[in-house]
């Protein structure tokens, strides 16, 4: 809406944008957009452009206006231990039926320490490490840290001498999700059937999505498990201790723009007019876009320029979005359209 109130303000107002612009709106992000290279690829010609503005993400905790460079790439895991067939009272068979879930917790700590370190064998080898303009732009951002901590009830960060932004220019290995039987009310004195985890791997750039779940596969098979990719047959059952089925889930790569193109000094000029305080320049936000596919297929430089406020509970309940940030957005993107290149 703050992207089509800018360009409807500017029209209103008889002022007319500084190049010509393209809107692209696609809805598949949070599924990976499956279709996006297919539709790239038939319409290349009309999408040709100097450069493309991304609108996603949060603003700083502080507030200020931003302008990011680049997002960090994303794959899925999914993971599935197998115990009995059928439950089984955890009195007559404790210690003799192997239980899914202690077998599932304990890879899942095998990957990764107390520390906040990723123990899989090469999964940081790939990093491309910062620029010096990168990392002065990473000097120059004002620490959220102890705000944040506050805020959210957390005693100190996963990786100890690490602030978040720098933080977010590593990969990361994340469980978003874990289950086996039930718990609370409804628990039941049973070994379970199975227990399941859902892996979240995000990348940065240097990393390849398909090597890099390789590395997890591999960590995997190194603990002793035999990896399929369907339901176990009762042969595979009875025959094999330790089998997990590991599904993946479709994924892309890193993407950074360069913080020295004139592209980018003159977005950070347009929307430094905006306000008056300095303007943050992430090299990368820690979040994922397939903005890798849109650099690829046709071939032009990407900058994100966020808006919303962090606090926006984003992929939780109660998602919002201050209204005064609605009215800094409109007033952004009318800046970028008429930005002096």
């Amino acid at each position: 809406m703050s992207i089509l109130g800018a360009y409807e303000a500017l029209a209103k107002s008889g002022i007319s944008p500084s190049a010509n612009i393209k809107f692209f709106f696609e809805g598949e992000e949070e599924v990976s957009s499956p279709h996006l290279k297919e539709f790239l690829d038939a319409n290349s010609d009309l999408l040709q452009a100097d450069l493309w503005i991304i609108c996603d993400g949060p603003r700083d905790v502080f507030g200020r206006k931003m302008a990011v460079f680049g997002v960090r790439g994303d794959v899925g895991m999914g993971l599935t231990v197998y115990g009995p067939k059928r439950p089984l009272h955890s009195g007559h068979y404790g210690n003799w039926a192997p239980n899914p879930a202690w077998l599932l917790v304990d890879l899942l700590a095998s990957m990764k320490g107390l520390d906040g370190h990723v123990l899989i064998n090469g999964f940081y080898d790939d990093v491309q490490p910062l620029g010096r303009a990168e990392k002065d732009a990473l000097a120059a951002i004002p620490n959220p840290d102890s705000i944040l901590q506050g805020e959210l009830g957390i005693a100190q960060p996963e990786v100890s001498g690490r602030s978040l932004f720098e933080s977010l220019q590593l990969p990361s290995l994340n469980i978003k999700g874990i289950q086996s039987a039930n718990i609370g009310p409804i628990a039941a004195n049973v070994i379970p059937v199975s227990a399941k985890a859902a892996l979240d791997l995000r990348l940065v750039v240097g990393n390849d999505s398909h090597r890099q779940v390789e590395k997890v596969l591999e960590h995997i098979r190194s603990q002793g498990f035999t990896v399929i990719d369907h339901e176990p047959t009762d042969a595979e059952r009875s025959q094999i201790a330790r089998l997990i089925r590991v599904d993946i889930g479709s994924g892309y790569n890193a993407q950074r723009t360069s913080l020295d193109l004139p592209e980018a000094k003159a977005v950070a000029k347009a929307i430094q007019a905006t306000t008056p305080e300095p303007v943050i320049l992430l090299p990368s936000m820690g979040a994922s876009l397939p903005l890798i596919v849109i650099e690829r297929t046709l071939g032009t430089k990407i900058i994100t320029v966020p808006i919303a406020n962090y606090d926006d509970n984003q992929h939780a309940e109660n998602e919002n979005l201050k209204v005064q940030y609605l009215w800094d957005g409109i007033e952004t993107y009318a800046a970028l359209m008429t930005m002096a290149w």
